[in-house]
């Protein structure tokens, strides 16, 4: 196995969609990038970019980047995206606390964090992707009323986020402690991505939360 992400991790320059130093687009990135003027939207902590694959091949329209820290899980994603001949998804590797030094302000239209670690501990809350000093990166990046999804299994994760933007003054739109047990008429939360399947398989409800700075 570590063979094996050792390859694909080499192998990753070679992929046209995919970007591991990035200053030079920001700003640019619909149009250096992808050859358009359309909407951008991140998945952060995307892993194996379900979400971005899912979401590009739904709205051809729309502009999708995948961003993660761990290259062999981007190769997986990217090279999905061109066997399905998507152009509207790429993909960044890059720390998430780095967002800034990739995006111009208000340069993205929308963000989903998909099954980010919850780093449980309250000692590490800090590192939790929905943490007040993570949010204020989003405040800057995404575009007036722009919106930000959370998909996690953490219950911990889901309350510490939902008093987080209650302190931080964010309109929360939508809060589902569990998705399955609502019909809550929302399609594109039907797309699963790797570690979800997992957290069914093991019983644990899926929460989601939507909301805006």
């Amino acid at each position: 196995m570590a063979k094996k992400k050792l390859i694909r991790f080499a192998a990753l320059p070679d992929l046209p969609n995919v970007r591991q130093q990035a200053r030079d687009l920001r700003g640019f990135w619909a149009r250096q990038f992808f050859n358009n003027n359309h909407p951008i939207t991140l998945e952060l902590a995307c892993g194996k970019g379900d979400y971005t694959v899912a979401l590009a091949q739904r709205f051809p329209g729309n502009n999708f980047i995948g961003v993660d820290i761990k290259g062999a899980r981007l190769w997986v994603g990217a090279t999905q995206a061109l066997q399905l001949g998507l152009t509207n998804a790429g993909f960044l590797r890059t720390a998430i606390e780095d967002l800034q030094h990739a995006f111009a302000e208000q340069e993205i239209h929308e963000i989903w964090i998909t099954f980010p670690d919850p780093h449980p501990a309250f000692g590490k809350r800090r590192k939790r992707l929905t943490s007040p000093r993570f949010l204020t990166i989003y405040r800057a990046l995404v575009q007036p009323r722009g919106l930000i999804h959370l998909k996690t299994d953490s219950e911990i994760l889901y309350h510490y986020t939902l008093q987080t933007l209650c302190d931080e003054g964010a309109d929360v739109l939508t809060a589902l402690p569990d998705i399955s047990a609502v019909d809550h008429g929302l399609e594109l939360l039907g797309i699963e991505t790797t570690y979800e399947k997992i957290h069914r398989q093991e019983g644990r409800p899926i929460r989601y939360i939507a909301f805006t700075l």
